[in-house]
């Protein structure tokens, strides 16, 4: 079995970064890097009585630097030592202006294993008109100037078929929400 022989911290900032020696199972020592940001959660709400999902978008630095149009992505957070059920619910009124109700897990994911320590529960959660209670945009001093989407589901649907769902959380609960409630589409 591989093991690491050795850490070395490269960055201690809002992430950690690690520049890792690790021993293969034939006893060779190779590099490799982490990235180390934590666990998340992510949450996609839909309204199944107006036929609409919540997606948010925001400046992300990696799409920038690709030089692409931002993201449409679930609602989501760092769990910064929070229970899970009780940070997508800050995260849904920060981000969505949205009071969650009943959440229902779809799974805790590895999003980028070869170089990054974060794994991120999903979950889905129906949500209806009145629980729009808010604004969103983000938290207060945390400069996420996040834009709120509520995209008809034939909509959210078609980006799946097409393959034009790019966020990776995103994609998998729309893929969950298209599997566990197929009433919900035409």
């Amino acid at each position: 079995m591989a093991e690491i022989a050795a850490r070395h911290m490269v960055y201690d900032g809002w992430y950690k970064f690690w520049r890792l020696d690790v021993r293969l199972p034939d006893g060779m020592v190779v590099e490799r890097h982490l990235l180390d940001n934590g666990s998340a959660v992510a949450v996609l709400p839909y309204d199944p009585a107006r036929r609409v999902a919540m997606l948010v978008s925001q400046p992300r630095a990696a799409v920038l630097a690709a030089g692409e149009a931002p993201l449409l992505e679930a609602i989501a957070g760092n769990l910064d030592s929070v229970p899970a059920e009780e940070r997508i619910r800050e995260e849904a009124m920060e981000e969505g202006g949205l009071r969650l109700g009943a959440l229902e897990p779809v799974a805790n994911i590895w999003p980028i294993p070869p170089v990054s320590t974060e794994r991120v529960m999903l979950f889905l959660a129906e949500y209806h008109a009145d629980d729009r209670v808010a604004e969103g945009g983000g938290a207060d001093g945390e400069f996420e100037h996040i834009s709120v989407h509520e995209l008809p589901l034939d909509d959210l649907r078609a980006m799946v078929l097409a393959g034009e769902l790019v966020d990776a959380k995103t994609l998998v609960l729309a893929q969950a929400l298209l599997l566990r409630k197929p009433d919900l589409w035409r």
